[in-house]
Parts: C-alpha cells; sequence; structure tokens
C-alpha cells in the first residue's frame, strides 16, 4: 500500500524540517519544498536512511505567484497525491512599516498568505474527493495578540491564517479533511538569525521559548484530532487567555511597552526563513 505523502514548505530547517522528521517518523512520504535545495537533499536522504520513506525535493521560491501551481505540478508529475499539507514557509520584515519599500511588502503577503491558501485550494480537492487529508497551517500567537510596533504586516497575516483555517475547518466537517491553524511563540530556529535579531530576542527569559519539536508535535496532535487552533506551550496558553479578557486599550498598552524593548534595535533588517 503506498503510504500518504504529505507536503511541507519551508522544510529545509527549523519548524519545517521538524515536520518532516515528525511526519517520516509516523509513516509519511515527504514532498519537500524550500528555496535551498542542497538542504533539502540532506534531508530527504536522512529520512530515507532513519524512516525508509520516499522524499520528493522541490526547490521554489514562494514570494514568486508561479510557484504554489509549480509545486503542486511537480508531486502530481511524480505520480503522487498530496493526503497532508503543511504551509510552513515563512520570513519577517523586522522595523517599522515604511522602513520596507512596497514591494518588499508586496512580497511578504504573497508568501505568507496568498501561497498558504493557493496550495491548500490546490490541494484540498483531492483531499476531499478520496475523504482523507490534513491540513496544517503554522500562524503565530501574534495572530491572537493586539498589534505590535514593528514588524506591521506580520500580526495581520497570521491573523488572517487563524481565521482562514478556522472556516474551512468548519467547511471540510464531515469530508475527513482536518484542518488546523498551529500558533507558536518564539522558537528556536533560524528565523531570527536571518532577521538579526537573535541577540535581542535572547534577552527574553527561558519560558518565552519553544523547540521546533515540541512545537511540531502540538501541531500534528491536533491536526489528528481535528483541532481548529492550537497554542503550543502553557505560557502562550496563559497569554492567549489573558488576552481574551483584558480590554483591548490595556492589551495596547502592554504590547507598546513589551514592543518597545524587543524591537527598538531591530532597525530595518530584512530576512527570509522560508528556506
Amino acid at each position: 500500500m503506498t503510504r500518504p505523502l504529505v507536503l511541507i514548505t519551508g522544510a529545509s530547517s527549523g519548524i519545517g524540517a521538524a515536520f518532516a522528521r515528525h511526519f517520516a517518523a509516523k509513516g509519511w512520504d515527504l514532498a519537500l519544498s524550500a528555496r535551498r535545495e542542497e538542504r533539502l537533499e540532506a534531508l530527504a536522504e536522512e529520512m530515507k536512511a532513519q524512516f525508509g520513506v520516499d522524499s520528493l525535493v522541490i526547490p521554489a521560491n514562494l514570494a514568486d505567484p508561479d510557484a504554489p501551481e509549480g509545486i503542486y505540478s511537480a508531486v502530481l508529475e511524480s505520480g503522487r497525491q498530496v493526503d497532508g499539507l503543511v504551509n510552513n514557509a515563512g520570513y519577517g520584515l523586522p522595523g517599522a512599516y515604511l522602513n520596507s519599500e512596497w514591494d518588499d511588502h508586496a512580497a511578504f503577503l504573497q508568501l505568507m498568505v496568498t501561497s498558504y491558501a493557493h496550495l491548500t485550494h490546490l490541494t484540498l480537492p483531492g483531499m476531499v474527493e478520496r475523504g482523507f487529508g490534513r491540513v496544517i497551517n503554522v500562524a503565530s500567537v501574534a495572530g491572537l495578540m493586539p498589534g505590535a510596533k514593528g514588524h506591521t504586516l506580520y500580526g495581520g497575516a497570521k491573523s488572517l491564517l487563524i481565521k482562514f483555517s478556522q472556516s474551512l475547518h468548519l467547511e471540510m466537517e464531515g469530508t475527513g479533511v482536518h484542518v488546523t491553524a498551529l500558533c507558536p511563540g518564539f522558537t528556536y530556529s533560524e528565523f531570527h538569525d536571518v532577521n538579526e535579531t537573535r541577540d535581542i530576542v535572547s534577552q527574553l527569559p527561558a519560558y518565552w521559548w519553544l523547540t521546533a519539536e515540541e512545537v511540531v508535535k502540538a501541531g500534528y496532535d491536533a491536526v489528528e484530532r481535528n483541532k481548529y487552533i492550537t497554542v503550543p506551550g502553557t505560557w502562550y496558553k496563559f497569554l492567549v487567555a489573558l488576552n481574551k479578557i483584558l480590554p483591548d486599550s490595556v492589551g495596547m498598552a502592554l504590547m507598546k511597552k513589551g514592543s518597545a524593548s524587543v524591537r527598538s534595535s531591530e532597525g530595518s533588517a530584512k530576512g527570509h526563513t522560508q528556506g
């Protein structure tokens, strides 16, 4: 019997690579997409040696509007189908909104919002037809909190992914397709290195930090249980619960104070972690 196949974007490092290892351990074949082909090839070899699963390596830059179609076509041309989708590719634009050119913001939205929706739109019909599918949209706890100073579009993009996932969860009821929004907080990965903010965020207390493995386990377990949203980590569960009972004005004031200390030195550095 052919193993199910999961398509993972941003798979070359961090949460994406951790998802690849977790799904492989559960007996899934992999379609790995990111920009860095050599890393994908190394991960594919590792997964074959460790778990005996097969991998498709599909280099792509999801800031390109044509990339989702190209990725999906590559899977079909290999004779496979997409049974699971992990929309994980992402990056940040640190600094104030006007510190980046509009083209940078447009590319950010293309990758962080449009590519997720596009890949889901491409892969979902087959899942519904076969009566089985798993979709995980990697959002962020930032999408559940008040807006913060800097990374201006980030929280809004993640909030859209959460609402998108909630709506799809309802639409997929009874089809065998599960949809989950995974909302981690600060996670050890390359995200902060490529954004040149590692020294800044590393000043946060240890309880703010999650490992990629615990984030992935929370996401995998949630989509299997068909939970529409999951927030990994006790600290972040507490923050989200607290935000629900605080007046908006208080939440905004707290975010202003907190973001001032974390963002003050970020400037306008730019970086990608889609791999």
